[in-house]
């Protein structure tokens, strides 16, 4: 394939419909270029889930893209690569590290968090009530992030002064408008900020998933169980992954159900559940476009004759994947009545996402309460002019204004 024939994604993801769309055009999977580096887009769902239980993909990059040692330094999405953590391991490592983390996020640990969800909601609802009837609410600003942090922050134990300025640097990881050398100085705020809460953890340890990752740490003493950097970079995962990608599915459901009011009419009718909404917006709008990188290790035979070279970067396209007519009928259509809602929003196989019922769960306590709450929220805004995110990676809108009641008449 020539150069010529590279699609180049659009790092501040002015279109993504029209980008996914030309991207299932090519086949399968196609060669993209994503801020100066080669890579093959998978946007086909058999062929992705296929790459995503493969043994012959990996995310170590380290040791399976030889571009590796050439393109971290200056490349922006450096980070997304270069970490110590499951996110980027294979193998065994991925399982060692992975088993660290997973008993803090169970289905029975975050079943038991839905009181204590619906009351911060609750919380950043009544703040919202503040609001006079006639003023422009951003949703996005006061519900979508706010409750995320929250969560999270508790969870790991990051103090509430502290969230703030972990939420801008994390903001700044997904957005792939900034340079390669804006992004080493957000990466070094960032783990500036990790190492400050590594270190007050471990003179004031707490029953925060943090301190217990210190623990182990720690009481192993020769680094079998986490090294350093592993800590730090597992405490960096949870916390981005934890937050950003619940802010965007708010974000997106909440706009959905404000532009189609026939979809919050099958809710309030009992035709669907809430649930059935998270679901719906996973696959319509996952938070999550593009997901960098995998490496094949060997050669692999593509059903339409091409072959990804052992050493090539993949690109997981979930959003284009998602939306693929023969998967959905209708595929470009939001129906959270759909029989089937099936969807790679969370990834697939080994790497699938620890807290995927977390970030269920805090959606549908949000959708429910605010709508409870605020019965006639309306858009105070066309749908055209919402504007999306700076990202090829994150997939939500800068604001989602909104009014919270009718205007009073004068």
């Amino acid at each position: 394939m020539s150069q010529q024939q590279i699609l180049i994604l659009d790092p501040t993801g002015a279109d993504p419909d029209a980008e996914h769309q030309a991207l299932r055009d090519r086949g399968p999977a196609t060669l993209v270029d994503i801020l100066g580096v080669r890579a093959w887009s998978v946007s086909d769902p058999a062929l992705l889930k296929q790459l995503l239980t493969s043994k012959d993909v990996s995310k170590d990059g380290r040791a399976h893209w030889p571009s590796y040692a050439e393109t971290v330094p200056t490349w922006p999405l450096a980070l997304w690569v270069s970490v110590s953590n499951m996110f980027t391991a294979y193998g065994k490592e991925h399982g060692r590290l992975r088993r660290m983390v997973a008993p803090t996020l169970s289905a029975r640990r975050t079943a038991a968090l839905q009181t204590d969800i619906e009351t911060l909601v609750t919380t950043i609802l009544d703040d919202l009530d503040a609001f006079p009837a006639d003023e422009t609410v951003d949703l996005r600003e006061h519900l979508a992030y706010p409750l995320p942090i929250a969560v999270i922050g508790q969870l790991m134990g990051v103090p509430a002064d502290r969230r703030p300025e972990f939420r801008t640097v994390v903001d700044n990881v997904f957005a792939t408008h900034l340079t390669a050398v804006e992004q080493a100085a957000n990466t070094a705020a960032l783990y500036g900020l990790l190492d400050a809460l590594i270190q007050t953890k471990r003179t004031e340890p707490g029953e925060d998933m943090t301190s217990l990752l210190i623990a182990a740490r720690d009481e192993e003493g020769d680094g079998s169980v986490l090294s350093d950097a592993e800590l730090r970079d597992t405490l960096l995962l949870m916390l981005a992954a934890g937050y950003e990608t619940t802010v965007n599915v708010i974000d997106q459901a909440i706009t959905t159900l404000l532009t189609d009011p026939q979809q919050l009419a099958h809710v309030r009718a009992g035709r669907c559940t809430w649930q059935d909404v998270v679901e719906e917006t996973l696959r319509h709008q996952p938070a999550v476009k593009h997901l960098p990188l995998r490496y094949a290790r060997t050669g692999i035979t593509l059903p339409d004759g091409q072959t990804i070279q052992a050493g090539d970067a993949i690109l997981a396209s979930y959003a284009a994947a998602n939306r693929h007519p023969y998967w959905h009928e209708h595929a470009d259509r939001f129906d959270a009545t759909r029989p089937s809602k099936e969807h790679l929003a969370f990834g697939h196989g080994v790497h699938f996402c620890l807290g995927a019922p977390l970030a269920r769960l805090e959606v549908a306590a949000a959708l429910r309460l605010l709508f409870e709450r605020f019965p006639d929220v309306q858009l105070a805004i066309s749908r055209h002019e919402l504007k999306r995110l700076p990202s090829l990676i994150s997939n939500g809108h800068t604001t989602v204004p909104v009014r919270l009641r009718p205007t009073p008449a004068r």
